[in-house]
C-alpha cells in the first residue's frame, strides 16, 4: 500500500502532522477517523516510506520496540493493545507513523512478521526473519530478547568505530591546514628574506620551495582536483558496482584498520547466524540472511561460496574453513558443535567471542593510531620547519664575530 503524508484536526481542534499507509485517499479519512482525527490535506508519498532525517528510526528505537514487544509477549498482554499502548507513548513522529501502519495491518489479519515485512526500511530482512521463526517456534518473547542483545552491541560497536575514525580525520584536518598555511604564506616570506642575503640554500630547502611554489601557482587546480577526487571517488563506490567492489577489497587491505572492518563484518555474521538459527530458522536461510547484512562484499562472497558448499552436502567447520574466513578456533568450536550435537551452542560461543575480539581490536586500534599519527604528523611538520631554518642557521654561522 502506498504512504500518504497528512494533515488533520483532532477533538480539540488541534492541527496533527504525520504519515499512514492506506489503500487510496477514502480508506486513509476511514482509518483517521478510527483514531479520532478529522482529515484536512493529504499527499501520496512511495510504497515503501522511509522517515528522513530528525524523524529516522534508529536503533534505540528499535531497542525500545524490542523490549516492549518482550514484554507484552512473556506478560500474554494482547498484540494490538501492547501496540496502541507503544504508539501512543512514542513522542518519535516518524515511529509513530510506522507503528499506526503496523496496527492497521495486524488489525486487517496479518501477523506481525508479514505487518513488519511491509516497512523494510526500518525493520530489515534479519529483523523479519527472526520474527517469523519465533512465530512459527511459539519462542517470540526470546526472539525479542535476541534483538535486543544484538541491536545493543551493534550501537556499542558503531560508537566505538566512529570514536575510532574521528581522531584521526580531526588530526588530518588539523594539522594539514597547519601545513598549507606554513607553505602558502610563511614559508615564502621567510625564504625570501633568507634569499635576498645571499646564502646557498641546502636541498631540502630547495625542495620546500619548490613544493611552495607549485602550491601556490597551481592551487586551482589543486583545488579542484581534490574536491574531484573527494566528491568523485564517494559517487563511484556508491552507484558503481565495480567501485563498491574495490572499496570493499581496499578496505580489508587497510594497515591497523582493515583487520579491525574484517572482525566487525565477521561479528555481525556470526551475530546474526546465532541468532537466526537459535530462532529456529533453517542453516542456509540464515547464512542468506547473513550474507546480506556483512556489509563488504568481500567477505560476502565467502559466505556465499560457503553456503553453497553446505547446500552440496558438507559440513558448515569444512565449508568455513575451505573459504579461510575464519581463524583456526573458530573453526574448531564450530566443528566440535557439530560433532556434538550443539551448533547453537557454538554459534553462541563463536559470537561471544568476536564480539570480545571487535571491541578489543577497536581500543587497540586507538592505541596505535594515536601516537602513530602524531609521529608522522610531527615529522612533516618538523622537515618543514628544519627546511626552514638550515639557511638561516648557514647565515648566522658565516657573520663575522
Amino acid at each position: 500500500m502506498p504512504f500518504f503524508d497528512y494533515r488533520a484536526i483532532d477533538q480539540t481542534g488541534r492541527s496533527v502532522k504525520g504519515v499512514l499507509s492506506a489503500v487510496n485517499d477514502v480508506d486513509l479519512e476511514l482509518r483517521l477517523k478510527r483514531m479520532g482525527l478529522d482529515l484536512v490535506t493529504l499527499s501520496e508519498l512511495s510504497r515503501q516510506y522511509a522517515p528522513q532525517g530528525r524523524e529516522r528510526v534508529t536503533r534505540r528505537d528499535l531497542v525500545t520496540f524490542c523490549i516492549h514487544m518482550r514484554y507484552i509477549t512473556r506478560a500474554g498482554i494482547p498484540l494490538l493493545d501492547g501496540l496502541r499502548d507503544l504508539r501512543d507513548t512514542m513522542e518519535k513522529r516518524g515511529f509513530r507513523d510506522v507503528l499506526t501502519a503496523l496496527l492497521e495491518d495486524l488489525e486487517g489479519g496479518k501477523v506481525l512478521s508479514q505487518a513488519l515485512a511491509s516497512h523494510p526500511a526500518v525493520f530489515g530482512e534479519v529483523f523479519v526473519h527472526s520474527v517469523r521463526a519465533g512465530e512459527q517456534t511459539g519462542l517470540l518473547d526470546a526472539v525479542f530478547e535476541r534483538l535486543v542483545e544484538s541491536l545493543k552491541w551493534q550501537e556499542e560497536v558503531a560508537a566505538k568505530a566512529k570514536r575510532l575514525m574521528v581522531y584521526p580525520a580531526l588530526v588530518l584536518v588539523v594539522v594539514g591546514a597547519a601545513i598549507l598555511f606554513l607553505l602558502v604564506y610563511l614559508v615564502p616570506q621567510v625564504l625570501a628574506l633568507v634569499e635576498t642575503m645571499g646564502v646557498q640554500l641546502p636541498l631540502p630547502t630547495l625542495v620546500l620551495m619548490a613544493v611552495s611554489s607549485a602550491l601556490r601557482s597551481y592551487w586551482l587546480i589543486a583545488l579542484l582536483l581534490a574536491l574531484a577526487v573527494g566528491g568523485g571517488l564517494p559517487l563511484w563506490v556508491q552507484k558503481s558496482e565495480s567501485g563498491r567492489d574495490w572499496w570493499d577489497r581496499t578496505q580489508l587491505k587497510l594497515p591497523v584498520i582493515g583487520p579491525i572492518v574484517q572482525k566487525i563484518v565477521l561479528s555481525r555474521f556470526t551475530n546474526t547466524l546465532a541468532m537466526m538459527y537459535r530462532s529456529g530458522v533453517t542453516v542456509l536461510d540464515a547464512l542468506r540472511a547473513g550474507e546480506k547484512v556483512a556489509g563488504n562484499r568481500e567477505i560476502a562472497g565467502g559466505i556465499h561460496r560457503a553456503a553453497q558448499m553446505i547446500a552440496d552436502g558438507r559440513g558448515l567447520s569444512e565449508s568455513f574453513q575451505s573459504m579461510a574466513l575464519f581463524p583456526p578456533l573458530v573453526i574448531r568450536m564450530l566443528r566440535v558443535g557439530e560433532t556434538t550435537g550443539a551448533l547453537d551452542e557454538a554459534l553462541d560461543n563463536v559470537t561471544v567471542f568476536y564480539n570480545r575480539e571487535v571491541l578489543d581490536s577497536i581500543e587497540n586500534g586507538l592505541r596505535v593510531l594515536e601516537p602513530l599519527l602524531t609521529v608522522i604528523l610531527g615529522l612533516l611538520l618538523g622537515g618543514i620547519l628544519v627546511s626552514v631554518l638550515l639557511p638561516i642557521y648557514d647565515l648566522i654561522g658565516n657573520l663575522p664575530l
